[in-house]
């Protein structure tokens, strides 16, 4: 899988390893393709924009890897990257609607019945998600993707606080819509 649990020094190794030999970058890029790919994916909808996102990053990533600061996680980093690909990419194509595939990354073995189920919830979801203000909508997206919020933080440039907070709003704002309370009056509560 593309994120592990293993600690962020180990990161700091595979870079270290990676800056003097490029092809150390293969480990690297074997722990966070998957979470990389997910999150191009869940940002632009469509299977190749994911692929192409995702190769780009890659490669911006393995060309700009001497500019990594140590003092800064590697994910963190990295999701950055991803962030800027995607942004572009999505400024680019301008999809009405990005997350229209998503349901290609379902287990088919789910019974007709309950594909038809989770397909409504989620296009529930991905309307709700739309209604939130984009950055918002943006720390969810990272915090799916298993980006801590010390790291949505470096990648969007917020504090660590600022991101709990608005994650907690927009969680807060969400429930309150599943509940079937009109949006329009939870914003302000």
């Amino acid at each position: 899988m593309g994120s592990t649990g293993e600690p962020p020094d180990t990161d700091a190794r595979l870079v270290a390893e990676a800056l003097l030999d490029r092809s150390a970058f293969a480990a690297l890029y074997r722990r966070y393709v998957d979470a990389i790919y997910r999150y191009a994916y869940h940002r632009l909808g469509t299977k190749e924009q994911a692929e192409d996102a995702t190769s780009q990053i890659v490669l911006k990533a393995l060309v700009a890897l001497p500019s990594h600061k140590s003092d800064r996680s590697f994910r963190s980093w990295l999701f950055t990257i991803a962030h800027n690909v995607v942004t572009d990419s999505y400024r680019a194509r301008r999809p009405q609607e990005p997350l229209d595939h998503i349901y290609e990354l379902e287990d088919k073995s789910a019974s007709p019945e309950d594909e038809a189920l989770h397909r409504v919830q989620q296009d529930e979801v991905r309307e709700m998600l739309y209604l939130l203000p984009i950055d918002q909508r943006r720390i969810l997206e990272l915090r799916l993707a298993g980006l801590t919020s010390s790291e949505i933080g470096e990648v969007l440039g917020k504090s660590a606080g600022a991101v709990k907070v608005a994650q907690s709003r927009s969680i807060a704002w969400l429930r309150k819509s599943f509940c079937g309370q009109h949006p329009e009056e939870t914003k302000n509560d």
